[in-house]
This record gives C-alpha cells, structure tokens and sequence, in this order.
C-alpha cells in the first residue's frame, strides 16, 4: 500500500513562517512554543504563542497522548479494545467520559447521515487490510466480506453513564474517524486554561485547528492540497477559530488488477466508496463534527452532502469531485484564495 502524504500539513508549516517575521511586534511574540511528536498513528504539531506558550504546548501533547490511550484500537489497555473484548456478552463496560461522550455523538451523527459514517465498521475495515487489526491489503473474498458486513451496525452500540456495549459478538469499534476531530476540540478548550494569544495544532495531514489569528493579527491560511497529485494545491482558506478535517481517497489505497482501491469504506455495503469525489473538506467549530462529516460526505456524494449543508447549518465545507468541479459552501467564499484552475479545475459557489 502506498502512502501520499497531504499537502495541509506543508501549506500550514510554509504559511506560518510568513506568520512569524510579521511587522510591528516584538520578537518574543513572534517565537512559538513548539512540540513535534507521533501520536494516533501520524506525526503532529502544535505552536503556541504567547506567555503561556511553553507550559501549553507541553500540555496539549500530555493530552493528546492521553486521549490516544483511551481511544486506539491497537492499545492492549484502551477503552476501546476492552470494550470491543466484551461484545455480545452483555457487560456494560465502564468506560472514561470522553470515550462515552465521542461515541454517543458517533452514533448520533450515524443517524443524521443515514449509516454512512460508523464507528463499528472496524471488522471490514480489518479485512480490507485498512484497521489496526488488518494484516495487509487486498480485496476480500465477498463470502467474508458479507460475514463482516453483518457486524456493522452502530445502532447495536449502546452508550449510558459511564459505560458502553456492543450487543453481538465479533462486533468492533474503531474511533479512526472522530478521535483526531475530537481531539482537536479539546486541546482548544485546554488551551483557554493558559495565557495564550494563538496557536496551530496541525494533528496528522487531515485535522488542523487554527485558534485566533496569526501574530501579525490576519487569518491562519491553510492550504488544500490538490487530490490527483501530491504537489498541487486547489485553494487557500483564511481561519480563525475553526477547526478544519479533510478526507480523500488518495490518503491510504492500494493497486490490484489495475484498480485502485482506497481506505474511505461505505459501512452501508462494504466496498471503497464511490460517490465521484476526490476529496471533502470540513470547516466547523466542533472539531469531532467536522472529522466525521469529512468522512460521511465522501461516502454520501455530493448531491447529498449539499442538501445536508443547506439542511444543518453548523458547518462549511469544500467538494472536490472528480469531474474536476470544486463546489465550496457559501460561508467560505470570502475566506478562499482559488488556485485549482492550474491544474485544470474549476470553483462553483453553493447557496442555500
């Protein structure tokens, strides 16, 4: 399988040097707080600026290894492996409160997508070779693909005070698709606990959360990378306060009998979703909606993803299909800079 890493990542990193040798600020305002590490299987990076930068940063990496704990599927003490241990036994398992919490609003954004984003589609995941339990890619024979399928029902994970359960045995829950988004909104919400005037959280190529504005006082730009080839990008946002989360199908695949095959799954059938797009970017406040949404409007399509927008109203997103149309949601429109047109694509404004 190969890997393609994102431009995101690399956009964000080269816009803010620009950040840092703003004018008309001292040098110590202009130097961040710096903490690389690795952590839910991606490098990440978090700059922090102001008097509290150090203590914050620090703090925000405590944390994030701290959730990674209690939400990988491949830690032997997690919250998730012990609960995924007793499905179809009939325990309630006792579960830390942010576990609880992102899986009830998992299994409440399933409902509103119509079953095309699902935490418990671990066990397909798996035999594509994609999840923590996969021992290589390929495509799954259809008589397995259809025993595993009958696993994925997110409406068999229940969730109450303090505990969790899966219902039948062999089901399996995987937190791949919320727990970056998840994770960024709290490390927002623990940085209101220092003396900080901003940050860049970048976690991994798909989450960044841009808090405040640059220290020269303008928006964080955040580039998005062009799908179809590594070096290209299709368009610059200017945030402040949001959280971003991209999903694409170039991010993990692999090649067999001359068809490509990528990550993002259909929980609803099984196979690599087909909807005609390349890539879906969310921009939102609430950094597990937007995680989550980048993933279901992948798999929805866009005809639905944008009657979803027109419908909910707490998110703004950017369409990528694969007709080489950009759709980009209205509440966008005067915080991108277009440069798609160099690689052959064309930018539609949607409107409610």
């Amino acid at each position: 399988m190969k890997k393609i890493g994102s431009l995101l990542g690399l956009g964000v990193l080269t816009l803010l040097l620009g950040a840092c040798g703003a004018p008309g600020r001292g040098s110590a305002a202009q130097t961040p707080a710096v903490r690389e590490f690795f952590a839910m299987d991606t490098f990440m990076s978090v700059q922090v600026w102001g008097a509290g930068g150090e203590a914050a940063a620090a703090a925000l990496q405590t944390e994030t290894v701290r959730l990674e704990g209690l939400f990988s599927r491949a830690r032997a003490e997690s919250d998730i492996t012990r609960l995924n241990a007793r499905a179809g036994d009939g325990t309630q398992v006792p579960l830390s409160p942010e576990t609880v919490q992102v899986l009830a609003a998992a299994g409440e954004v399933r409902r509103a997508v119509g079953g095309t984003f699902d935490v418990t589609v671990a066990p397909v995941m798996d035999l594509w070779g994609f999840g923590a339990g996969g021992t290589g890619c390929r495509v799954p024979d259809p008589q397995a693909l259809s025993r595993c399928l009958a696993l994925v029902d997110g409406g068999k994970l229940e969730t109450g005070d303090g505990w969790a359960r899966l219902e039948e045995p062999g089901m399996e829950a995987d937190l791949g698709g919320i727990a970056k988004g998840y994770t960024a909104g709290r490390l927002v919400e623990l940085l209101g606990e220092y003396e900080v005037s901003s940050a860049l959280l970048n976690l991994g190529t798909s989450t960044i959360a841009a808090v405040g504005a640059r220290p020269d006082g303008t928006p964080w730009r955040v580039a998005l990378r062009d799908p179809r080839q590594e070096e290209g990008q299709i368009m610059v946002l200017a945030l402040s306060d949001r959280i971003l989360s991209t999903s694409g199908g170039y991010e993990r695949f692999f090649e067999a009998d001359g068809s490509i095959y990528h990550h993002i799954l259909d929980p609803r059938t099984g196979w690599p979703a087909g909807s005609g797009l390349l890539s879906v970017t969310v921009v939102a406040e609430d950094g597990a909606l937007s995680d989550v949404l980048s993933t279901a409007l992948y798999v929805l399509g866009p005809e639905a993803a944008v009657d979803l927008w027109r419908t909910a109203g707490d998110f703004e997103c950017v369409l990528c299909q694969t007709d080489g149309v950009v759709l980009v949601t209205e509440g966008l429109e005067d915080q991108m800079t277009f440069g798609g047109e160099d690689y052959g694509y064309t930018c539609e404004i949607v409107r409610r």
